[in-house]
Formats: C-alpha cells, sequence, structure tokens
C-alpha cells in the first residue's frame, strides 16, 4: 500500500533480500540436466520521508532506521549507508547493482501534477547501498546482500532453494557450499562442483563446492 507525501517530499522504497539482507536463491545438483533455475522475488518493505533536492544522489548518504531511512549528510552522526550507484526504472528491468553492494532502497518522488493516477507518486528508479561501516553482508563469504556472488556460501533452506550464511560460520545456519566459479553454463563448472547456484549477470551458474 502507499502512502502520500506532500509535493517535493522525496520518498524511498527499501528493498530487503528475504529477511535481514539473507540472500535466497535457487540451485539444483550437479547431476541434474534441467536449465539453470531462477531466483526468488525479493521482498519489499516501507517508504521513508526525503531530506534535499535529490533523494540519494550517488556518493550520498542515508541513516539507517528499522521501519524506513532518511537522507542525512555524510558526515553525519547519523549517517550509516553511501549510494554507491543509482539507476531509473525497476530493479527487474535496470542494470545490475555493483557485486558487493550491502542493500537496494527504491526511490520514487512525488510529482503529483504529472502523476496519472491521483496519488502523487512516480517512480524514479533504485539505488545501490553500501554501509559506511562493517558488517558488509554484500561482500563475498558476508552471509547476504542483494546478489550471489563468488566467494559466497549458502545452505539448502528446502523446496529447491538455497539461502546466503556467513562463510566464516557466525551465521544462524552453518554453510553447506561455497560459490567458487561463475561461468555461463553448467559445462563449464570444475569436475568437483556439487551445486548448481543461479547468479545474476551474463556468467548467470555459479559452481558451488561442498565445504
Amino acid at each position: 500500500m502507499r502512502e502520500r507525501c506532500s509535493a517535493g517530499v522525496v520518498c524511498a522504497l527499501l528493498m530487503l533480500v528475504a529477511a535481514l539482507l539473507t540472500g535466497c536463491q535457487a540451485f539444483s545438483s550437479a547431476a541434474e540436466k534441467d536449465d539453470t533455475p531462477t531466483s526468488t522475488p525479493r521482498a519489499a518493505s516501507t517508504r521513508p520521508s526525503g531530506y534535499g533536492a535529490v533523494f540519494l544522489a550517488v556518493d550520498e548518504c542515508s541513516s539507517f532506521g528499522t521501519t524506513s531511512f532518511t537522507e542525512v549528510p555524510c558526515t553525519s552522526e547519523r549517517a550509516a549507508a553511501r549510494v554507491v550507484a543509482r539507476f531509473d526504472g525497476t530493479v527487474g528491468s535496470g542494470p545490475l547493482c555493483p557485486a558487493t553492494t550491502d542493500f537496494v532502497l527504491h526511490i520514487s518522488q512525488q510529482s503529483p501534477g504529472s502523476d496519472e493516477d491521483g496519488d502523487g507518486a512516480v517512480p524514479q528508479g533504485y539505488a545501490c547501498m553500501r554501509n559506511l561501516e562493517p558488517p558488509h553482508p554484500g561482500d563475498p563469504g558476508g552471509g547476504g546482500g542483494p546478489r550471489t556472488i563468488v566467494g559466497d556460501c549458502v545452505y539448502g533452506s528446502g523446496s529447491g532453494q538455497v539461502r546466503e550464511t556467513a562463510c566464516d560460520g557466525s551465521g544462524k545456519r552453518k554453510p553447506q557450499y561455497e560459490v567458487v566459479k561463475a561461468v555461463g553454463k553448467r559445462a563449464d563448472c570444475p569436475a568437483s562442483t556439487a551445486l548448481y547456484v543461479h547468479l545474476e549477470g551474463p556468467r548467470a551458474v555459479g559452481c558451488a563446492r561442498r565445504v
């Protein structure tokens, strides 16, 4: 449900991956011969109020809250994350965020004069965010982030799915597999591959070994 804001106020919608930045990807056994499966949809959260003329431009910073984000100066004590990339459109149709992005925000700007459905909300795109300080769940082995990349660890969560978890064992679940290589097709994976994990990008097959 979208909430209304006054004209000129910029709003953002936080995109979480699974629960608290825990990545969720489809997988299949190395013994299977079907096509690489697809990932599960990302979950959405709430819309916060904005700060400044353009909400969260590249290199600007946001605060971190349990239900909302607001833009703040990067020198502020409240600054928690920085915009590393920003794109128009939706995450599903636009460019990928950098591999080590920690989380993604969907951004909407109020523009009642150009709005067609009368609620004053016009989508503007999405921002790829990186925490100013550790932890960085988007780093290889970090246990989360919007993308699964080489160096990440996963465990089977049932129903043909895997979820990311920290490779160092500090997460709630112990790692079962580690993505050691990204390739364009399964035939290019090493012989030791035990699991195929769907990745985003041109090399969409993750070759994972047991840990």
